[in-house]
């Protein structure tokens, strides 16, 4: 019996030490290809700075050169536009494009904002941004460069967010404020008209009335709706952004918020 014994408990110490033996092993082969990793992911890095060098004029100037250069540097967690300094911003100046169009973006949002509530579709930002840059620049801004953009002036506070409206359309919106999940739904539900009633969001959202209400209030409050009570006798809520960029869609080469300024005079 105590023979058995001896030979259970050398069994179990033998299987302890096979375990701890592939352990370290294990370890060892994580620690070498971890290593070998890093140094690919450094040669990598030297040869992504290498070529930007190269085609520095073409990323600035190329909006789809400029995305493809982007997602190569995503693909190595490094980022052009984290800091103002360092070799992205002053040597290439990739930063600087980003920066300067971010102030942009701010300038345009702004100036408009008294007119839209602080809410605009990308395409008419675009718009504006193109029109204001053409004075002193030609290198071309797409949606992508705007939504990087924006993106980095997050850093800034809630002021600017972007709220989906389905096919990968977007509105932007510039100011402080909370916009809950029921007003971005009203917003998005008045995507194809440009306007909503009490009566549609009640029958596409199953909502109760006293819910519709508290959600157009707030809209109408902030200035992100206006309330047409002519038409018939259901108020129509129209969301500028969208109804006049629909207009311009339609023949106009006037931007959206000049039109709304014109329509009030």
């Amino acid at each position: 019996m105590a023979g058995r014994r001896r030979v259970g408990v050398g069994a179990v110490q033998h299987k302890k030490d096979m375990t701890a033996k592939f352990q370290a092993k294990g370890s060892e082969l994580a620690s070498e290809q971890l290593s070998q990793f890093s140094q690919q992911l450094n040669v990598f890095t030297v040869k992504l700075e290498e070529f930007a060098r190269r085609h520095r004029d073409e990323i600035r100037k190329n909006p789809q050169f400029r995305r493809h250069f982007q997602e190569m540097c995503a693909s190595v967690g490094v980022d052009p536009l984290a800091s103002g300094k360092g070799f992205w911003a002053e040597k290439l100046g990739v930063g600087d494009f980003y920066y300067e169009l971010g102030v942009q973006i701010v300038e345009v949002c702004l100036s408009t904002s008294h007119i839209n509530g602080g809410v605009m579709t990308l395409e008419e930002l675009r718009n504006r941004l193109v029109k204001s840059r053409s004075r002193t620049r030609k290198d071309t801004v797409t949606n992508d460069d705007i939504l990087r953009a924006i993106d980095k002036l997050k850093v800034l506070g809630n002021g600017f967010e972007l709220i989906p409206l389905g096919s990968g359309r977007f509105l932007v919106q510039s100011v402080p404020g909370e916009l809950n999940m029921d007003h971005t739904r009203v917003l998005q539900l008045a995507e194809d008209a440009a306007y909503v009633t009490k009566e549609l969001i009640m029958d596409r959202m199953r909502w109760e009335e006293r819910r519709v209400d508290g959600v157009l209030t707030h809209l109408v409050k902030e200035g992100l709706a206006w309330v047409d009570s002519q038409p018939s006798d259901t108020p129509q809520y129209w969301i500028p952004s969208l109804f006049l960029q629909q207009y311009c869609h339609s023949g106009s080469s006037t931007s959206v918020s000049e039109s709304i300024a014109s329509a009030n005079i």
